[in-house]
């Protein structure tokens, strides 16, 4: 197992792996065989930055079955997904913020993050399970009022990419697997969701396959797996983690 990151220190921008307390500082492209320079810095020295720049992030909807069977949906027979704006992208441990044209609740959904490793088109699983890099942690934010207003259209993409809604981090985890992990969403100190990673309707090969018929993905590339029962409204000033132990934990604050 092995957790990487990207960081900003004395204005540059760095790439690393966690090891405890400090970063063993690589160079060169996180999926093209980095190399360690011999340095290490602490992590508390640095900013943590976003750990990859995704060309895009593609997010699912009832892609758990705990969550389907309280909406009453039927259980999807292929992937249910929309793309999140790259504008939105955010690291841990910075500001999630309302956007000054909405004055609505706007909602944490804790989710599993895969985070694609080289450019896939058109696989079939084994292929797929080949180019999961790692995993991370994703708080898929959404201004909630938005997204059913208009009767006729549902509004995911607009609800979902306003600044700072794709928070995801603070690492990329390599070498784990997810199916045996829980996803665990903190609000203001109490617990407002817990659920298994097993329940997914579509597991992570699955869905990297399916996608891949439609979209190529690109090395960088996040799926958002979707997320399951307890999501709920922030307030402004609220603290939100999203915890996946074995994964990591992204901190960050709602204004």
């Amino acid at each position: 197992m092995a957790q990487w990151l990207r960081f900003q220190h004395q204005g540059k921008s760095g790439l690393g792996q966690v090891q405890g307390d400090l970063i063993v500082v690589y160079s060169g492209d996180l999926f093209r065989d980095p190399k360690p320079t011999g340095e290490t810095l602490q992590l508390a020295d640095v900013t943590i930055d976003i750990p990859c720049i995704p060309s895009k992030m593609v997010a699912m909807v009832d892609n758990f079955h705990a969550l389907v069977t309280k909406l009453e949906h039927a259980v999807p027979a292929e992937p249910l997904y929309f793309l999140k704006g790259n504008n939105s992208f955010l690291a841990a441990n910075q500001t999630i913020r309302t956007p000054k044209s909405y004055s609505g609740k706007v909602v944490y959904e804790g989710e599993l993050g895969i985070v694609i490793g080289q450019h896939i088109h058109e696989a079939d699983e084994i292929e797929a399970a080949k180019v999961i890099f790692g995993y991370t942690c994703i708080n898929d934010v959404t201004a909630i009022e938005i997204l059913n207003r208009d009767p006729g259209y549902a509004q995911w993409t607009r609800s979902k990419s306003f600044n700072t809604f794709g928070v995801f981090g603070p690492f990329i985890t390599t070498g784990v697997d997810p199916s045996k992990l829980s996803i665990k969403t903190i609000l203001n100190d109490q617990e407002r969701q817990n659920y298994p990673i097993a329940d997914m309707i579509f597991p992570p090969a699955k869905l990297v396959s399916l996608i891949s018929q439609d979209v190529p993905l690109q090395a960088g590339d996040i799926i958002a797996c979707g997320t399951s029962v307890g999501v709920g409204s922030m307030k402004p000033g609220s603290n939100v983690s999203i915890i996946i132990d074995g994964v990591g934990r992204l901190d960050n604050r709602f204004e």
